[in-house]
């Protein structure tokens, strides 16, 4: 009797063991699917990648602190633009084109109206070479043919601001292959 309750017992026992192990497992294999992330994808604890603010980006472009954009109209003007898509003819923040950027940092900034073309903002300005460069200074490009393209406005240190078509409102160096090799002239606003 007693070796007949002990097997009865040992019964019971490993089949509370097999109960407890199996819900074990369940448990560890839900705590798998809480706790751990799968590859590409994001949990609570890891927050998702957020793309630059444009304050930084025109921060770490021109070298200058947050204070230094605020302090400076051309540099705000920049940053509140900063990243506007392109859209030819456009004038707004949901898409403007490069002389229409231009006229609307002119007129925002330095009180000035300038003329609606590429063209008409030349004929406004005084050629200077790019050496001669101020910050305000137009640079006008010859990208399609033998007439004036594009214009983008001199900030500093070699850079300039500008409606890219293909990246919108952005800040380049004059120094890159591609406008090194487009640039027809920088040009100063005369004086009215």
């Amino acid at each position: 009797m007693i070796t007949g309750n002990f097997n009865t017992l040992n019964t019971l026992r490993h089949s509370g063991y097999v109960f407890a192990l199996l819900l074990l497992l369940v448990a560890c294999r839900h705590k798998q699917k809480v706790l751990q992330p799968q590859p590409g994808k994001h949990t609570a604890t890891k927050p998702k990648h957020q793309e630059t603010p444009p304050n930084s980006t025109v921060e770490s472009k021109l070298g200058v602190t947050a204070r230094e954009i605020k302090q400076n109209k051309l540099y705000a003007f920049v940053s509140e633009w900063y990243g506007t898509p392109y859209k030819y003819g456009g004038c707004k923040k949901d898409g403007v084109d490069c002389s229409c950027f231009t006229g609307i940092l002119y007129e925002q900034v330095y009180g000035r109206k300038l003329g609606r073309t590429t063209d008409d903002m030349f004929k406004e300005c005084k050629a200077i070479s790019p050496e001669e460069a101020k910050e305000g200074d137009l640079f006008f490009f010859k990208i399609n043919g033998n007439s004036i393209s594009h214009v983008g406005v001199f900030l500093k240190n070699k850079l300039f601001v500008h409606a890219s078509t293909s990246k919108g409102v952005i800040i380049n160096s004059i120094e890159e292959a591609y406008y090194k090799k487009y640039l027809f002239s920088a040009g100063r606003v005369k004086k009215s």
